[in-house]
């Protein structure tokens, strides 16, 4: 039976006529309501981890814009903190851990995980409740890889460096680091699907300039083996993979080798060259510097993408986040423009 969510068909393999649209951190700072409920709520963590907040804070852009998805609202950084790393969020510098250069003592319970992760399924579940039943709700996590150079860096950013010295040197307390983050990746999106996501999304968010072997080893192995897991617990479970800034063959063989549904392409990703050699879904890439231009340069980039996708299973959205500088009109400019 074809579900009546678009941007799930999409997922299923339909080419919808209009595409399904979201925008990557369309729940933020642009947003005055966004804006108003954070300094309601103190802190970011706070805001995350209380399900009336995040709950809210997810529900706000479908409020005001009819996005065909709402992602939820919350960090990739809960997945270290379940596993016993503190995550410091400090205003104007972003969140930071104590470097890590081994995985002993990590919690592995999965009765605390379930435990600390209890808040975002509530917020999922109230999220869900009070979306319209043609949207569909997203839920996420960031990738081992991606969760890796935060915990050996101890900072955010591209920062590579520790973690990769950590995977060339030490290949085998590496893999250690990346399976105790899968298991708990997997363990976290199957409870979200559970919790009421009719998707989720893997995000990897400094998957650029890995040398392939490398790119094998830390991106794609540990995403198969997620995809896998979470498919072995839910049947069917709807998967979009984030591998951001990778090559073309690193695309490509990522999605050949994990088996997502869709993938989401960075800004730079050529478009036709995705629709045309990618088997599977696609999702982006509209650069968000375009949408803070608006006006003329907006609505060609955004007919360049629809032009490139026709015909194609599509979900239109951004090749990253969007900036907390971008106009609001702007954004209804490209609903617009996608819609007619």
């Amino acid at each position: 039976m074809s579900s009546d969510r678009k941007l799930v068909r999409v997922l299923e393999g339909t080419a919808e006529k209009t595409p399904p649209v979201w925008l990557m951190r369309q729940a933020g700072r642009y947003l005055p309501e966004y804006r108003e409920l954070r300094a309601k709520a103190g802190s970011f963590w706070k805001l995350a981890l209380t399900p009336d907040y995040a709950a809210e804070v997810t529900l706000q852009p479908i409020r005001r814009f009819g996005f065909d998805a709402a992602i939820l609202f919350s960090d990739i950084l809960t997945v270290p903190e379940a596993l016993g790393q503190k995550v410091t969020f400090t205003e104007g510098e972003g969140p930071s851990l104590v470097p890590v250069t081994s995985s002993q003592g990590f919690i592995t319970d999965r009765e605390k995980w379930s435990s600390y992760f209890e808040p975002v399924y509530e917020a999922l579940r109230l999220t869900r409740a009070g979306l319209p039943p043609e949207t569909t709700l997203l839920g996420f996590a960031g990738a081992p890889w991606t969760l890796a150079t935060y915990l050996a860096a101890g900072a955010g950013g591209d920062e590579q460096k520790a973690a990769k010295l950590w995977a060339y040197r030490d290949p085998q307390g590496f893999g250690y680091l990346l399976d105790i983050l899968g298991e708990c990746v997997a363990f976290h999106l199957i409870h979200q699907i559970e919790a009421g996501a009719d998707a989720v999304q893997i995000f990897d968010s400094w998957a650029s300039g890995l040398p392939a072997p490398l790119f094998e080893q830390v991106v794609i192995a540990p995403t198969k083996k997620i995809v896998a897991t979470v498919r072995a617990a839910k049947p069917g479970a709807r998967i979009i993979g984030f591998p951001r800034a990778a090559t073309l063959a690193g695309y490509e063989n990522y999605v050949r080798a994990t088996g997502v549904d869709a993938v989401s392409l960075d800004t730079a990703m050529p478009m036709d060259w995705a629709a045309g050699n990618l088997g599977c879904a696609l999702q982006g890439n509209l650069d968000p510097i375009a949408l803070i231009a608006g006006g003329a340069a907006l609505d060609r980039a955004v007919d360049n993408i629809l032009q490139q996708t026709a015909g194609k299973p599509h979900i239109f959205n951004l090749g990253h986040g969007i900036l907390p500088e971008t106009p609001i009109p702007h954004v209804e400019q490209l609903l617009k423009r996608i819609r007619g």
